[in-house]
């Protein structure tokens, strides 16, 4: 079952931090350590992972099936130094589109100029027209569209990402193969989740926390405890470590796993054959 996360976006960002103590920041910086080239962000969420990846220089594309949790990456880009960078580069500059995208897009959302936007480096990757359209922000584009069946070409990114995402897919093995299906032979995908410890030791103040304190914490700053009880249940249904890594070697990928925080959040770093 997938979770309708435009009911908790509004909330998304500082209940993260909350809950993590901020640590989520740490992981995703180590997520996108080595990643470079034309990048797509699955499950983009609220943006901070394409923000970290545009401030690498990475020219990335982010895709989410959520309205409310793009609508809060377009003003969080619109804020950010990538904004600000865009807007010092086109100067006296006339945009170049991104290459696929149709010339008129019926106007662009709030918080995304055409005046902001540099040439794009996304070249090859087909940026179809979806619910919203494609938006572009200096060197990061944004559009709506389900992870399960990706509307770009096979061989495209240099690197494929996604964080916290991958665990809400209603079809895992499905969205797993599209991500790979888009990514260029010998690229890298760096897939960021959370996964119950494997301490005997850490594993009950896990659960009283993830069981009890999560729930509280979701119905207290987010007034939704629903959405906050799915999320421990989601990380216990969700296959971990070497459950996890074979599947990606069945479907083509050579993975490696690498825990933080008593294995609280697992980075899987994955090649593609």
């Amino acid at each position: 079952m997938a979770y309708d996360f435009d009911k908790i976006a509004r909330t998304y960002d500082r209940l993260n931090c909350v809950m993590t103590l901020g640590l989520d920041r740490f992981w995703r910086k180590c997520a996108v350590k080595g990643l470079h080239g034309n990048v797509l962000d699955v499950a983009c969420g609220t943006g901070d992972m394409m923000v970290s990846l545009a401030e690498r220089g990475c020219t990335v594309m982010g895709v989410d099936l959520s309205e409310e949790m793009l609508a809060i990456a377009r003003h969080k880009l619109t804020h950010s130094s990538v904004s600000r960078q865009a807007a010092a580069s086109s100067q006296g500059h006339t945009p170049s589109p991104l290459r696929g995208t149709p010339p008129n897009l019926g106007g662009e959302p709030d918080g995304m100029t055409a005046s902001a936007c540099s040439p794009s480096k996304l070249e090859g990757v087909a940026a179809q027209r979806a619910d919203g359209g494609v938006c572009q922000q200096g060197n990061v584009c944004l559009q709506k569209a389900d992870a399960e069946h990706l509307p770009f070409d096979d061989n495209t990114f240099d690197a494929v990402t996604c964080a916290f995402g991958v665990r809400n897919f209603v079809h895992l093995e499905q969205g797993l193969s599209e991500m790979l299906r888009v990514l260029k032979p010998g690229g890298c995908m760096a897939i960021l989740e959370l996964a119950t410890p494997d301490s005997a030791i850490i594993k009950p103040f896990y659960n009283l926390y993830t069981k009890h304190i999560i729930p509280w914490l979701g119905s207290r700053i987010a007034g939704n405890r629903e959405a906050y009880t799915y999320l421990p249940e989601s990380i216990v249904r969700f296959p971990k470590g070497k459950d996890f890594t074979c599947m990606i070697e069945r479907l083509g990928g050579r993975a490696a796993e690498h825990k933080f925080t008593f294995g609280v959040c697992r980075l899987y770093c994955i090649k593609k054959c």
